[in-house]
């Protein structure tokens, strides 16, 4: 089992490098409504998403789904810097979740938020963003708090990562 999880790890670090799909690269240096990048210590990172910036798409998120593809994840989008609390309740997958502030910078990560679990999960005052990935994500890619978000609803007068 060690071994499969570094081997994985392995393939990560190296797609970093050589900028494969979902990872760094020319992708990374534009922004689009349906992609989000992210940008650490350890590199960039860059994810399909789904926009939730409704109350009914809030509510529902990613509840329901036996899978999502590996680069893949919903972006939560509040109309002002907020309380953010999670729960897990009818989610099938596990999840890493990223809040972040007005920015895009992430003030907190919950790392694999436990399926249909109704134990809220909280992300702290003055949040506007929170994204959503696959369990164990953040820790492949090195990601922690401090990380930034890039994508064309921050406000990007205001972006600690804007848009070129």
């Amino acid at each position: 089992m060690m071994r499969k999880i570094w081997a994985s790890g392995v393939l990560v670090f190296g797609l970093l490098l050589s900028g494969a799909s979902g990872v760094s690269g020319a992708a990374a240096e534009s922004c689009a409504e349906n992609r989000v990048t992210l940008r650490g210590p350890s590199g960039q990172a860059s994810f399909a998403v789904e926009i939730a910036d409704t109350d009914a798409e809030r509510a529902t998120g990613l509840m329901h789904r036996a899978a999502m593809p590996r680069f893949s994840g919903m972006l939560f989008v509040f109309e002002a810097p907020q309380r953010a609390v999670f729960w897990m309740e009818n989610t099938l997958i596990p999840l890493d979740m990223l809040f972040l502030d007005d920015a895009g910078v992430v003030q907190r990560l919950h790392r694999n938020a436990i399926p249909l679990d109704r134990t809220g999960i909280d992300g702290g005052d003055g949040i506007r963003y929170v994204l959503e990935i696959n369990g164990g994500m953040s820790d492949v890619l090195g990601l922690d708090v401090g990380a930034e978000l890039r994508h064309p609803v921050i406000d990007q007068e205001t972006a600690a990562w804007p848009c070129n």
